[in-house]
């Protein structure tokens, strides 16, 4: 009984160290950190990173629908903050290496979760076919902003 149990905890052991120890991926990277902002960013002093890129995937902080370098969010309600919001994801994942088809799951807080219908009718055009996994959810947001969107999406 002794050895048996040996042989099973060196296996389970073993495992372990394979899952967690392992420092590359399947195709041979390495799997470290990366974390990514522009020099507009990064003199804001934010207290977050633009992204964060880990092996093939790229995971982006929540974007609300201001233009960038604009202190103030457009006017128009969520059809307007959701199409810029989306429009600065898309612009954040191509400057790092990727693109809305990759992605593979996004996070759509709502400032009223009334403007849900509104919301996913924009939404929609940005996910024409391959829609990523998704959550929606009511929430207050910074600058009393309609819409923040978090995304995930592999990079090549």
């Amino acid at each position: 009984m002794k050895t048996r149990n040996r042989i099973y905890l060196s296996t389970l052991g073993l495992g372990l160290l394979m899952f967690f120890g392992c420092n590359q991926n399947s195709n041979g990277k390495s799997s470290h950190v990366k974390y990514l902002q522009s020099e507009a960013h990064a003199q804001s002093d934010a207290p977050y990173s633009q992204a964060v890129q880990v092996g093939d995937m790229i995971y982006l902080s929540g974007v609300i629908g201001r233009k960038p370098g604009e202190p103030d969010l457009p006017p128009g309600g969520i059809t307007v903050e959701t199409r810029q919001a989306l429009t600065n994801v898309k612009t954040l994942l191509e400057t790092y290496g990727s693109s809305m088809d990759k992605v593979v799951k996004c996070m759509c807080m709502l400032g009223d979760i009334g403007d849900y219908d509104e919301m996913n009718a924009e939404y929609k055009k940005f996910f024409p076919n391959n829609r990523p996994a998704r959550s929606t959810f009511g929430v207050a947001l910074p600058l009393n902003a309609k819409i923040e969107i978090e995304c995930m999406a592999k990079i090549d």
